[in-house]
Parts: structure tokens; C-alpha cells; sequence
């Protein structure tokens, strides 16, 4: 079976949407991953560094924003989760317009035995300079933030399982990783 030239260039173009959409979405997990892992050089890397990054009333830029985002992150939680569900994209040429519904879960340091639940999207304009994508500028839209009874860590189940660690400690940035990878655990010990 041979390719006709149209049939080629159909397949190019699709092979390059589809190749952009997933470069986008790792961009977007990436800046979620350095947000709860407080790697700020991670978040930051995912913005230009022309772009900007809104959360409620404050815009910070791009360059500065993983650092802001721990500062936030320390100031109130001992652990938070922001977990990116249903994303829409629209590719035009080297600019792209985002959707990603996120939610976000957070233990409070003030409030023990108790927890957050933020529902949310990110609306982020992007950019490909020099065939790399990252975010030009993000507005963070926050539809339901609800806080409840958590009695997570205490128990049993949370001391069975790894803790996770901010600042480039995790088990998620072990290479090679091992099946007794020495890991942090909610007890209190490290095996």
C-alpha cells in the first residue's frame, strides 16, 4: 500500500495536532507536579518567562510563580493534591487555548482533623517558542471549595503507605526506582 501525497500530509498534520495536545497536557501535569511537590523551579519552568499566572486577586509572573505558589502552599497545608480531570484544547499554529477542570485537595495545618476540597479550572493561553510549549499566561476559576472531618493521617491505612515530600524528596524523583526505595512514611519512620 502506498500513500498518496495528500494522504501524507493529512497524516503529518495529524500526527503534529496530536503531538501538540499531549505536549501541552504534560506541560499542564508537570506544573500541577511541581505545585505539590513545592519544586519551584518545575512550576516555574512550565511559563514563559513574559507570562503570568492569576489566582484570585493576585497575577504573578510566570518566572516568579513557583516560588509565590510554595510560599501559599506552606503557609496553610501539610499536604495537597491538585488533580487535573477533563481537558479541552484548541490548537491554532504555534498558540493554543486550554480548559483543565482541577481539583484540589488540601489537610489544613490549623485545622486537624480536617480537610479541603477546591473544584476548579485552569484557562491557560499557551505558546510554542522554538518547538517548546509552555503556559503564557493562566487564570485559575474556582466553582465549589468545600472543608469537612478528615481523619486522615490517623489510623491505620495512612501508616501502611509512603508520605508524600516536598522540595525534590519524593519518591516520584527516585531513579531508578526500587521496590525498597527507602520512602518517608505517615508513622513517622523511613523504609
Amino acid at each position: 500500500m502506498t500513500l498518496t501525497d495528500t494522504e501524507l500530509i493529512e497524516l503529518r498534520d495529524t500526527v503534529r495536532y496530536l503531538k501538540d495536545r499531549q505536549e501541552i497536557l504534560d506541560v499542564i501535569a508537570r506544573q500541577s507536579r511541581g505545585n505539590d511537590r513545592h519544586d519551584a523551579e518545575l512550576t516555574s519552568s512550565c511559563f514563559w518567562p513574559d507570562g503570568a499566572d492569576e489566582h484570585g486577586q493576585a497575577v504573578t509572573s510566570g518566572a516568579q510563580w513557583g516560588e509565590t505558589a510554595n510560599v501559599w502552599h506552606s503557609a496553610g497545608y501539610i499536604a495537597h493534591n491538585h488533580n487535573l480531570t477533563n481537558h479541552l484544547c484548541e490548537v491554532d499554529g504555534d498558540t493554543a487555548h486550554a480548559e483543565t477542570y482541577v481539583i484540589g485537595t488540601m489537610k489544613p495545618q490549623a485545622a486537624s482533623g480536617r480537610a479541603r476540597f477546591t473544584a476548579g479550572r485552569y484557562i491557560d493561553r499557551l505558546e510554542k517558542r522554538d518547538g517548546e510549549w509552555r503556559i503564557l499566561f493562566r487564570r485559575t476559576i474556582i466553582e465549589m471549595d468545600l472543608e469537612g472531618d478528615s481523619p486522615w493521617p490517623n489510623g491505620d491505612l495512612p501508616l501502611a503507605f509512603p508520605k508524600g515530600v516536598w522540595e525534590g524528596a519524593d519518591l516520584a524523583y527516585t531513579r531508578p526506582l526500587e521496590i525498597d526505595s527507602p520512602t518517608p512514611r505517615w508513622d513517622g519512620t523511613t523504609r
